[in-house]
């Protein structure tokens, strides 16, 4: 049984998706799409960067999805596989949608385009941060947690892989927890070079203003279930892709839940679609009997064919 994931912020990078387009005309048709929908040159931009350009948030939301579906549509077009559960670590549960035909590409792509907008103007550059704590017992950095946010927000944000959680809140609450977790016996408590708190309560007007444009979008028929970030469980009802989505904004990520989950449901292979490999790291961590590859290039994709 296979799984398809799909990549979230972090995993941008200039050039991503060239090799595609250049190969494959279903790839070229991909970005063309996302370039009409967006009234902009996406393409070039993913490409070419500079990089500069592609970390802000309202670029590399639309720029992360197009390069997963560009890689999606040329492994369909050269595999005929077909997944029974798809999943994406927070943006890339929108790319997912797509795959199992919750949302149509062109209404994802601008969706997201406003979701990065909406995230970033949430709070002012430089109140919030997010920081990586490796090597703490989930419970024991919820204790952390309650203790630093002192009256301001810190809570985990993302749990990635045992041992492995992302922490999000106001900026000095974030220091005060690094230095608590590190205290109570945590390897490694690092700032992450991230623009917005994600996942955390400071996000909730995000998710507000995200609610009514999701509200104008009529969702497909779920042809997949998708395993959401926010329960860690499939769904396969369409009427709850807009609670579901706009809950996931301020909600952590259970992206290790997720995956036990679906190798609880029989899945032994997971293809990670669209740029980088950080997914598959993550898998292997999680659940080691389970197989994980990745697909962004024509090289890569030669190792699943």
């Amino acid at each position: 049984m296979i799984a398809f994931v799909f990549p979230g912020q972090g995993s941008q990078h200039a050039g991503m998706g060239k090799d595609l387009v250049d190969n494959f005309p279903v790839a070229r048709a991909v970005f063309e799409e996302a370039n009409d929908a967006l009234g902009f040159d996406l393409a070039t931009l993913c490409f070419n960067g500079p990089d500069e350009d592609l970390k802000l948030t309202t670029n590399t939301q639309p720029a992360i999805l197009t390069t997963s579906i560009a890689a999606l549509k040329v492994l369909e077009q050269e595999t005929g596989l077909v997944p029974a559960y798809v999943a994406g670590h927070s943006l890339g549960e929108y790319s997912a949608l797509v795959c199992a035909g919750g949302l149509t590409f062109a209404d994802a792509v601008r969706t997201v385009r406003k979701r990065g907008a909406f995230m970033q103007e949430a709070v002012p550059v430089g109140v919030g941060a997010m920081a990586a704590v490796i090597g703490l017992d989930a419970a024991l950095l919820d204790e952390v947690c309650a203790t630093a946010a002192a009256g301001e927000v810190v809570s985990p944000a993302n749990f990635n892989s045992p041992g492995q959680v992302v922490i999000a809140g106001h900026a000095t609450a974030v220091e005060r927890a690094m230095s608590l977790a590190l205290g109570k016996g945590a390897k490694r408590a690092l700032r992450l070079p991230v623009s917005a708190p994600f996942h955390c309560s400071l996000m909730t007007p995000a998710g507000e203003r995200l609610d009514k444009v999701l509200a104008a979008i009529e969702p497909g028929v779920l042809r997949l279930p998708v395993v959401t970030n926010v329960e860690a469980a499939p769904n396969a009802d369409a009427s709850r892709i807009r609670h579901l989505l706009v809950a996931q904004v301020s909600a952590p990520v259970r992206w290790d839940d997720s995956v036990v989950r679906m190798a609880e449901l029989g899945v032994e292979r997971f293809i990670e679609i669209g740029p980088g490999k950080v997914l598959c790291g993550l898998i292997k961590r999680i659940a080691r009997h389970v197989s994980a590859a990745n697909i962004e290039d024509c090289a890569s994709l030669q190792k699943i064919i």
